[in-house]
């Protein structure tokens, strides 16, 4: 059995500083240890069920965040900037289920910690096919692209909740209760890493419970802004449309397209927004 984690960072066990999310910046070299624990705890829970293969991806800012010397050695990590296919970098057909650790809730979700969708404030919402779509929903909606189930979310409760939402019966796991976006009840690490490894097990204990999450093609992703220049900007990307002074649109039959024009969109809005100063 092979097994595929995405591991992002806002959704780790004991994080709720956004300086904890970005190297050299207070507390990140400790936001990485703990990153690279609630990792390992899903890859021990994966092998407790039974895998030969765990792939883990890092899927967060900059993609070098784990700490490949503290890292499960029965595991192997995709690390570093470049992906074309960012979050779900190496996920085929061949896996048997996707586990994603450390996710966190959509934009504008109340008590989500560190929530948002992305981008952390030059995206306000984005929609799939019509439907509000986070991280979660993105990621699962590739990975039922591959028609790989999605078997385990680890974040707050708010991730939770979005992640049942949108995939039912999924197994989840919180390690922390928002109680606004920079502030959280936190369970200590021995207890939320305890908890995950219990829940991967479990989860893929009962895998031919779970379903691929599917989305019909094509594939629509809107995008609200909150620049008309990064709109504008974005909107010179071949396939792409503005639809409104700060929406753009982007239809195709290939999610893998949509999984790379993220990264294309976080190169430019980015770009647009940190050179714009206050008015990015």
């Amino acid at each position: 059995m092979k097994v595929y984690l995405s591991v992002d960072m806002e959704g780790v066990t004991g994080l709720t500083d956004p300086e904890e999310m970005h190297a050299d910046r207070r507390g990140y070299e400790r936001g990485c240890e703990l990153m690279t624990a609630d990792a390992n705890a899903a890859i021990s829970g994966a092998f407790d069920a039974g895998a030969e293969t765990v792939l883990v991806n890092d899927a967060h800012g900059s993609t070098k965040n784990l700490r490949i010397d503290l890292l499960d050695p029965r595991a192997s990590l995709i690390r570093g900037p470049g992906k074309a296919q960012r979050m779900a970098q190496g996920l085929d057909g061949s896996f048997a289920a996707a586990c994603f650790v450390g996710y966190h809730a959509r934009a504008g979700v109340q008590n989500g910690v560190l929530n948002h969708t992305w981008m952390g404030k030059e995206i306000q919402n984005v929609e799939l096919n019509g439907e509000p779509c986070g991280e979660t929903r993105l990621v699962a909606a590739c990975a039922g692209y591959h028609g790989v189930p999605v078997v385990l979310v680890t974040g707050d409760e708010a991730v939770g909740e979005e992640a049942r939402e949108v995939l039912g019966d999924v197994e989840t796991v919180a390690v922390k209760k928002g109680i606004d976006k920079f502030s959280a009840e936190l369970l200590p690490p021995s207890v939320a890493q305890a908890r995950i490894r219990e829940a991967a097990a479990r989860a893929l204990g009962r895998i031919g419970d779970f379903t691929p999450y599917r989305v019909e093609a094509p594939y629509t992703l809107g995008v609200e802004w909150n620049s008309t220049a990064i709109a504008a900007a974005v909107a010179l990307v071949p396939g792409v449309k503005q639809v409104g002074s700060r929406h753009t649109e982007f239809t195709t039959d290939d999610f893998s397209q949509i999984m790379a024009l993220f990264g294309i969109f976080a190169t430019i809005g980015g770009q647009v927004a940190c050179g714009s100063g206050p008015y990015g």
